[in-house]
């Protein structure tokens, strides 16, 4: 396709695909005070006598709460630390600030779905994307900040100019891909950097940037003297649906804003007049609170959720059944091709075979993950429309460990009297594999992993260093193997996640510091691959594009995939509130960012 292809996303036409105060003070006391959220009662809660829908995975809902708490949803496992600044582009911003979280103070111009893989309405009523040439969007009209002031074009060209100003911020890299941006009356036009062509990745910016007042920030430009993260603020100024009301050291409260330009949008104002985030020391504790119900919905890895409904808990997730969770992630296993040993594709295509994903699945994720595919594109979402299922099936791998052994003797090596493979007097270990301490569910992946390497004769062990040593041992290729992240789901991926783990752009040497492929892996044909596949002028060609990077990584395996996790753990308690996204009830994703903010215009409060 050429020219110019409209996906409009305004209301009532069809979507295309492509890629602190009265009476809240002391809620969580008052929570747990009122009595209400018990956990208990079956489905119909409130007048009894009506069918609700969204409600938990045994069909049960509570019977509502009472006093000001009944108007309030309380949410967990974003903010774990009492807040300092609400600068959404400082490093550590609080909870609903920080990136691309959740849009309740701060709004994004698009808003993405991770189910349906759209880009829907945010600021930006419409957009329209020309080839690989430019992007324009129409924004919504009547948007106001907090303060009042209206809203204009001149707030996103100044958002997307603080990376200028300001390189060292996160929003800089959108340059790498833009050479303009510029505004007719309610148009913003972006001209794609003709070099590049990559349309996916605006688009993610588009989806993911907070768009910021400029008067506000301005003013953060001055004091800070240009050091825009550094710069505090207590007051954030925005557009979305609430305000901050309260910020201490055990909760954050957020107030519904009653002159919210978007209650023509979605029909109505958000359900609830407060969101309340207590914050927690520990998961176990918000575990806690969520299980009886004195959380409503919550973003933290529950072990066997499925106990809670199964235990008469009015408990959901979006899927029925396991995984339970929409996946968004894939942890990846790297591999430091520079290793002898590691730089043999048949030696990586065996230790892929030799690791019992299942077993990952069950002990380390609580069944939340479904069966891993020999893919860098993730299934059962936004991502399957580029997945070929039958090519990941015949050409890859799955746990087999007589396979692997049979890998190893075909690359030429044999298992000495130690159990141990080896080729010219060159062992396959000992090798060590590393991921951050206190990541549970990756500490658990990676003993077994580690046991399944030593039963096929591969020498291998774990250690578990501190988050900031892990991610420079991974940078500066000072490491055998481990488990990191890549990127999740987006409107960038699944290009992003190929170009992180197999880009050869901007190579370096072990030492300095790296930004994608820390295993070194090299390769002459995969920089025009990608190429090709951000630069596609349509699906097809993009598909062609992608399908090629696939074969390509299966071939030579510079990483693999350990388990799929959801973007976010969407979780939901129905004591007080129905009608949560599922699977069933799907006019929602199960998400907090991006479209996830269509449910909470959507909840009804059980008991009225």
């Amino acid at each position: 396709m050429t020219g110019i292809e409209t996906r409009r996303i305004s209301d009532g036409t069809s979507r295309r695909r492509f890629m602190a105060t009265t009476g809240v003070v002391g809620s969580v006391a008052a929570l747990a005070a009122c009595g209400g959220a018990t956990g208990g009662g079956s489905g119909g809660g409130g007048d009894g006598d009506e069918d609700l829908v969204g409600v938990g995975n045994n069909g049960q809902a509570g019977p509502g709460r009472s006093g000001d708490a009944a108007d309030h949803l309380f949410i967990a496992g974003f903010q774990w630390s009492p807040p300092t600044t609400f600068n959404t582009f400082a490093a550590s911003p609080a909870w609903p600030a920080s990136a691309n979280v959740a849009q309740y103070v701060y709004e994004t111009l698009l808003r993405f779905h991770i189910v349906t893989g759209e880009l829907l309405p945010g600021l930006a009523a419409s957009y329209e994307v020309t080839g690989t040439e430019s992007i324009s969007l129409t924004l919504q009209d009547g948007i106001t900040w907090h303060d009042g002031t209206e809203f204009t074009t001149d707030d996103v060209l100044y958002t997307f100019e603080l990376g200028k100003i300001d390189p060292g911020l996160g929003i800089a890299s959108f340059w790498t891909e833009v050479e303009e941006l510029t505004a007719e009356g309610n148009t913003l036009n972006i001209a794609i950097n003709q070099e590049r062509k990559n349309v996916g990745a605006v688009l993610n910016s588009l989806a993911t940037q907070y768009i910021v007042a400029k008067s506000q920030f301005e003013q953060a430009v001055e004091e800070s003297g240009d050091s825009i993260a550094a710069w505090e603020t207590m007051e954030p100024l925005g557009t979305g649906p609430f305000t901050l009301e309260l910020a201490d050291q055990t909760q954050i409260i957020l107030a519904r804003h009653e002159e919210y330009w978007g209650k023509d949008h979605y029909g109505a104002l958000p359900a609830m007049s407060k969101i309340v985030h207590p914050i927690f020391k520990s998961n176990e504790d918000g575990n806690l609170k969520f299980q009886n119900g004195e959380l409503d919905v919550m973003q933290q890895f529950v072990p066997q959720i499925w106990k809670m409904w199964e235990s008469d808990k009015p408990v959901g997730t979006y899927l029925q059944d396991k995984p339970y969770y929409v996946p968004g992630s894939m942890p990846m296993f790297l591999i430091n091709t520079a290793r002898p040993g590691l730089d043999d594709p048949l030696v990586r295509k065996a230790l892929a075979h030799a690791v019992d994903y299942a077993s990952i699945a069950e002990t380390a994720m609580s069944g939340y993950s479904s069966q891993v595919l020999a893919s860098l594109i993730i299934p059962d979402g936004a991502e399957d429309q580029w997945l070929d299922r039958d090519k990941a099936s015949a050409d890859g791998w799955t746990f087999d460990a007589e396979r692997a052994e049979e890998l190893l003797q075909e690359a030429g090596y044999a298992k000495g009297e130690d159990g141990i493979y080896a080729k010219d007097g060159q062992k396959l270990g000992p090798w060590t594999l590393i991921t951050p301490q206190g990541w549970t569910d990756w500490n658990a992946a990676l003993e077994i992993v580690a046991r399944n390497f030593q039963a096929v004769g591969i020498d291998a062990s774990t250690n578990f260093p501190q988050d900031a040593q892990v991610s420079t041992a991974f940078q500066n290729g000072d490491f055998d193997m481990g488990c990191w992240y890549v990127a999740g789901t987006g409107p960038s991926t699944p290009w992003q996640r190929f170009s992180d783990v197999m880009s050869n752009v901007d190579m370096v040497p072990a030492g300095q510091t790296a930004y994608r492929n820390f295993g070194r892996w090299e390769n002459d044909e995969v920089n025009d691959l990608l190429t090709a596949a951000s630069s596609a002028a349509d699906d097809d060609a993009k598909l062609e594009a992608l399908t090629a990077l696939d074969d390509l990584y299966r071939a030579e395996v510079p990483a693999f995939p350990l388990m799929y996790r959801p973007d976010e753990f969407f979780e939901f308690n129905a004591s007080n509130w129905s009608n949560w996204p599922t699977e069933d009830n799907d006019y929602a994703p199960p998400m907090f960012r991006g479209a996830g903010n269509e449910w909470i215009f959507h909840l009804t409060k059980i008991g009225g």
